[in-house]
């Protein structure tokens, strides 16, 4: 049905013909964005829900009582219902730290948080359907999980800025939320994630819309097609310096993978925007020493790659 509206306001009521580049461009935008964005006000409100029952608080305890494995896989997990920006991952990890919970399951976090959460899932579900977004979630916190495990082997707590040991954040009381408590604050947190994600929602429908209707449609499969062996890594170094969320990216590549980019090399790529902008490093630099740092993005790129090889092998 949103596909027949788009289809009438495109092609009936404004009248651009059928097969044109602004007329397909224009379809695209308007089918996308109406479809995103019912989809987001949906999900983020049910997964809202579930999210009041774990602030920052409860997640620092219970991470601090799991150990190597079981600590990177709950880390992991928890980073789905629990997502931070770059702005926040500071004082996040100098709470964990002052928590107990280990290096390497800290880092298992900080990788998951903000590659794999419902913004992600659901837009890759709308976009490219549930298998693709189930897949990305599995590899998304696999590369989180055996990352923070690789992180907490090698024993690099000394590259830790001293002064983040020496801090004393303290323990928060946890408010206990009725179910009426949960609505409105699932409420308030949809209303005020969609204020902020919205300008990244059109723009990367925008610029998604752009490459559908004007790229040529054996362009970019000429070019980091599956036949192009460097493809993938490319990709993820193009995409560390940018930084984005994934409302902004996932737009962008579904119109790149329509014009015959392969699947695993879109999808490296919006890891790396993700999980590795240049922005977070700057930041993560304050409590990180320079070996760890470069250690951390250096392992993290290594499992993006091999994930987007992977894709491009089974699908």
């Amino acid at each position: 049905m949103l596909k027949q509206f788009a289809d009438y306001l495109t092609f009936t009521l404004i009248g651009l013909q059928p097969g044109s580049h602004l007329g397909e461009a224009l379809d695209f935008f308007i089918y996308d964005t109406i479809k995103i964005f019912l989809l987001l006000t949906t999900i983020i409100f049910v997964v809202a829900i579930i999210r009041s029952s774990f602030p920052p608080e409860r997640t620092k305890r219970i991470l601090s009582h799991n150990r190597e494995y079981v600590g990177n896989v709950m880390a992991a997990l928890l980073g789905i219902v629990t997502p931070f920006c770059s702005c926040s991952a500071v004082p996040l990890f100098i709470g964990f730290v002052e928590s107990g919970v280990p290096l390497g399951v800290t880092f298992s976090f900080l990788i998951s948080s903000p590659m794999v959460n419902e913004v992600a899932l659901i837009m890759l579900w709308g976009m490219f359907g549930w298998k693709i977004a189930l897949i990305y979630i599995g590899t998304g916190l696999l590369v989180a999980i055996v990352a923070g495990i690789v992180i907490g082997r090698l024993k690099m707590e000394k590259h830790v800025q001293d002064y983040v040991w020496e801090m004393q954040v303290g323990q928060q009381e946890i408010e206990e939320l009725t179910f009426r408590d949960k609505l409105v604050y699932a409420r308030d947190y949809t209303r005020d994630l969609l204020k902020k994600i919205w300008p990244y929602v059109v723009i990367g429908v925008g610029l998604g819309a752009f490459i559908h209707g004007y790229v040529p449609q054996d362009f970019l499969a000429r070019w980091a097609g599956r036949d192009n062996p460097f493809a993938v890594p490319i990709a993820v170094a193009l995409g560390v310096p940018l930084y984005s969320n994934a409302a902004g990216v996932i737009p962008i590549v579904s119109a790149l993978t329509q014009k015959g980019m392969a699947i695993g090399t879109v999808l490296a790529f919006m890891m790396a925007v993700t999980a590795l902008s240049l922005p977070e490093a700057i930041i993560l630099s304050n409590v990180l020493k320079r070996r760890l740092l470069v250690t951390f993005f250096g392992i993290v790129a290594a499992a993006i790659v091999a994930v987007g090889y992977l894709f491009n092998i089974i699908l």
